[in-house]
């Protein structure tokens, strides 16, 4: 069996093709459904966000299954596939599972680190695994992810440090005052860029935020989202004595707090300092407020600065997951090599059985004089004459098994205890795909070609 990956994202297809393939919620029972209906298919999951839609599959073969899930695609979203295939990245095994942890680690989405995609893909798992559509190994590698994902985030610094600008102007005032814990703040501007400041200083704990904005509907707009409180900016410019920071960006052409206004308001406030953010471009606070006493003015400059340190921080940081990433695929693989062995160990034990057990019979029916003490004493040392033979065996092939000569190693074992006959389950009818039905794929280099579609090692496509 294989692990196969084929999806779309920000980076490989822009937000009007891939809004055409965004999965309702209500509808992903279906489609997981649906899914399974495809041929050469055994488990599934489908992890879908706004900057992506990917379908991880279990299949028996390769084969032709990029065509299958294509025309899935196809069926489900109504959408001929020569709109996207060109846009469509395909992960095979190793690759598929290295993009899938580097998926739930954040290493792959548009902000490096985030932790959003952590739990969507939990939620994608949990959501497969509830219709009855993943099995052993689906179970066994999204559980992995996501605690590999978990120790990415709890064991690294990689989603501390600001990565935008308002999320890196919150974060200033953060070493300023360590925490905004019964701090006023004044945003003058009510933009998106504002309501993202907002939205952090919230979460950061801030007591009060005053959303100042020269159209008041605005400022009660944006203010009402927030439990905040609207203001004129006329209004709020007589009460920099009640704040303690002030972070502004408004789409102003000159400056709408001069030095002079700045110098005013902290005569009514002496000895207390005031922090001063200015994140419009251009500036909205004049560079001569730096100079007033207890002032301190930070423009976005040096909040970039910040942005640009902490994504690189936020880089090095990733180096440590990849290292993590690297060593849960190696576990994930010992454990497939493993899993193969288990099958043909309890062929062999069920062999021996029987042959112990056949052996019994005759001998007792042999000896009919031998008491019930008497039996079990045979049985025991005869039992222990078997299971010393097995040992040595048993322990050699799981060793082997792991190696790169496994699957080498496990059909000479088989071979040589001629256990085919325990290890048949017969035919499946899944592995039954006649070939005329699609155009054939090419093979290349350990991965397999979907006609027009984008191929590339793992990591290198995500979102």
């Amino acid at each position: 069996m294989h692990i196969v990956v084929v999806g779309l994202n920000y980076r490989t297809a822009p937000v009007e093709v891939r809004e055409q393939f965004a999965f309702a919620e209500k509808d992903l029972p279906a489609a997981l459904h649906q899914l399974m209906q495809t041929k050469s298919v055994l488990e599934g999951v489908v992890v879908a966000t706004c900057n992506r839609t990917e379908i991880y599959v279990v299949v028996d073969r390769l084969h032709m299954c990029g065509y299958f899930i294509r025309s899935y695609m196809e069926q489900w979203f109504g959408v001929k596939s020569d709109v996207f295939a060109q846009h469509m990245y395909i992960y095979e095994d190793e690759q598929a599972i290295a993009h899938l942890l580097r998926v739930t680690c954040g290493l792959d989405s548009m902000v490096i680190g985030e932790t959003q995609i952590l739990g969507q893909v939990r939620s994608a798992f949990l959501t497969a695994q509830a219709e009855g559509v993943t099995g052993t190994w689906f179970n066994r590698l999204f559980k992995q992810a996501v605690t590999l994902g978990k120790r990415a985030h709890s064991e690294t610094s990689i989603g501390e440090s600001a990565v935008s600008v308002s999320y890196a102007a919150v974060e200033l005032g953060k070493r300023i005052f360590g925490m905004f814990t019964g701090k006023r703040v004044l945003i003058l501007g009510a933009g998106k860029m504002s309501e993202l400041t907002v939205k952090h200083l919230y979460s950061s704990g801030a007591a009060e935020v005053i959303v100042a904005n020269r159209t008041l509907s605005r400022a009660v707009e944006l203010a009402e989202k927030f439990s905040g409180k609207p203001s004129t900016i006329e209004e709020a410019l007589k009460r920099l004595d009640e704040v303690d920071i002030v972070i502004s960006s408004t789409g102003a052409d000159g400056y709408v707090l001069t030095a002079a206004q700045v110098a005013e308001g902290m005569k009514r406030r002496p000895s207390r300092p005031l922090f001063m953010i200015d994140i419009a471009v251009p500036r909205d606070i004049d560079p001569a407020a730096a100079s007033v006493p207890d002032v301190f003015l930070y423009d976005i400059d040096d909040l970039e600065g910040i942005v640009e340190s902490n994504l690189e921080m936020r880089r090095s940081e990733a180096a440590k997951i990849e290292v993590m990433i690297s060593e849960a695929m190696d576990e994930f693989q010992l454990w497939l090599k493993t899993l193969g062995v288990r099958p043909v160990i309890r062929a062999l034990q069920d062999k021996s059985n029987g042959i112990y057990e056949e052996t019994m019979d005759s001998l007792f029916n042999k000896l009919p004089e031998l008491d019930e003490h008497q039996r079990k004493v045979i049985r025991r040392l005869t039992k222990s004459i078997v299971n010393q033979m097995m040992h040595d065996p048993i322990n050699v092939i799981k060793e082997l098994s792991g190696g790169k000569q496994g699957n080498e190693a496990l059909e000479y074992f088989t071979q040589i205890f001629a256990l085919q006959e325990q290890l048949d389950p017969g035919p499946d009818d899944r592995s039954a795909v006649p070939v005329e039905e699609a155009p054939a794929e090419v093979s290349s280099g350990g991965k397999f070609a979907v006609p027009g579609a984008v191929f590339a090692p793992a990591g290198l496509l995500g979102g």
